[in-house]
């Protein structure tokens, strides 16, 4: 029998939790799988590193790391695993998140990390569905059919506000 493949959640404090929620929300809706935790990469380096190789073992397709400031938590996921790591800056601090964005993207050759916006924890899920999708046709398809809901919404609103006075 084989795993699902699923999403590891990851973030350095609760306080992170409601921006990251986010990312659970987008993955419930395409009904991918996941786990969701708190782990430091700075105060339980330990413990982030037996998340990440556990979450592996287990199956764990992407992995979602958000974290502020100094944001080593997705560089750090990225250096215990060879799967996909998508981090998420947040905003805190006196830089409000630019810092997290730019410690993120700057990751050294070799160790990738993807990365959404400042806050952007809904479209982390949404990639981390799609990665997963690149196996999965059945999860492709919902992806796309949620596409073209979103386009359909986008042109209903154009007809409702759509006027002309020439």
């Amino acid at each position: 029998m084989s795993i699902k493949p699923w999403v590891c959640i990851v973030m350095g404090s609760d306080s992170d939790a409601e921006v990251m929620s986010q990312a659970a929300a987008a993955l419930d809706e395409a009904g991918v799988p996941y786990e969701m935790t708190v782990a430091s990469a700075h105060r339980t380096p330990e413990r982030t590193k037996e998340v990440i190789t556990n979450a592996e073992r287990d199956g764990a397709a992407v992995f979602i790391a958000g974290a502020g400031m100094a944001a080593h938590l997705p560089g750090v996921v990225a250096s215990f695993t060879t799967r996909p790591v998508i981090g998420v800056p947040l905003s805190s601090g006196a830089l409000q998140g630019v810092d997290a964005l730019y410690a993120i993207v700057q990751m050294p050759p070799g160790i990738p990390v993807a990365s959404v916006a400042i806050g952007g924890a809904r479209n982390a899920g949404i990639l981390a569905a799609q990665i997963i999708a690149t196996a999965d046709e059945e999860l492709a398809r919902r992806l796309q059919e949620k596409r073209r809901g979103m386009a359909e919404a986008v042109l209903d609103k154009a007809k409702r506000i759509n006027r002309s006075t020439r």
